[in-house]
């Protein structure tokens, strides 16, 4: 924790589900200030009432670069400066092959997993760097490291999630702020499926059949331990997989 009268102030995108809800639970256990991000404003209201610790809501579109500019702004004015973003807002669709990708879901996935995660981090760093103080914690996906069919546009987004998180701390090194990346593998109890397939949850419940998968909270301590080390260490990433799950062999086709 940094060192001021009020506790430190968490910002969560995509905090109204999965992993971004138990993000918050897991930082209100230990007493930080709270401030929940995400489109659906009633689901953060109702993890607000949960929360056992100083919350804020604040209905975010984070491929708005205006919303964004405008709710930092107003998250800083009205509870100073943000010591923890948590780049949790992020979405995948489908898995067909490139050939049959549409370009308004690759629009969006762009938007969200790379616009998004700039936009909010480009409004929180200015405060960071002057106060030389902070912690921008940035979700990736095994997907940036492990290709699989269907996955083209997926796992560039969070490629870049992670290359820019490396490029981040390079831009830092004199100053105190961190910069983490978390690679989760297969994580259940989100609605990542419910997206990927449209709304078709009898297909995203196959995905887990007969697994024991990551759960929110799991990552959720993954992110909560990278930020409780003391603030001269830095975990640049961390690539974190269920137990039944690995990475592959190379394909080879054979006519």
């Amino acid at each position: 924790m940094t060192n001021s009268r009020k506790s430190p102030l968490v910002v969560i995108t995509g905090a109204s589900a999965g992993i971004g809800a138990a993000t918050a639970r897991r930082f209100a256990k230990e007493g930080y200030r709270l401030a929940l991000t995400a489109r659906r404003l009633d689901r953060l209201i109702q993890l607000q009432e949960e929360l056992k610790t100083e919350s804020f809501v604040y209905k975010l579109d984070v491929c708005s670069s205006d919303d964004v500019a405008a709710t930092f702004q107003k998250i800083e004015q009205e509870h100073g400066s943000i010591d923890i973003l948590v780049n949790n807002a992020g979405l995948g669709f489908g898995l067909e092959p490139a050939y049959q990708g549409k370009i308004e879901e690759w629009d969006q996935c762009i938007d969200t997993n790379i616009k998004g995660l700039l936009y909010c981090t480009r409004a929180v760093l200015p405060s960071m760097v002057k106060l030389d103080s902070g912690h921008v914690i940035n979700l990736g996906s095994v997907a940036a490291r492990y290709p699989y069919p269907g996955g083209n546009v997926y796992g560039a987004t969070k490629a870049f999630v992670r290359q820019f998180s490396f490029n981040l701390r390079a831009d830092l090194i004199g100053t105190h702020v961190r910069v983490s990346c978390i690679e989760p593998g297969l994580v259940g109890e989100t609605e990542f499926s419910d997206i990927r397939f449209r709304g078709d949850t009898t297909r995203a419940a196959k995905v887990y059949e007969n697994t024991k998968p990551l759960t929110p909270e799991d990552i959720a301590e993954v992110i909560y331990f990278c930020h409780s080390l003391p603030r001269h260490v830095n975990i640049n990433t961390v690539e974190v997989m269920p137990v039944m799950q690995a990475s592959g062999s190379l394909v080879v086709h054979r006519s």
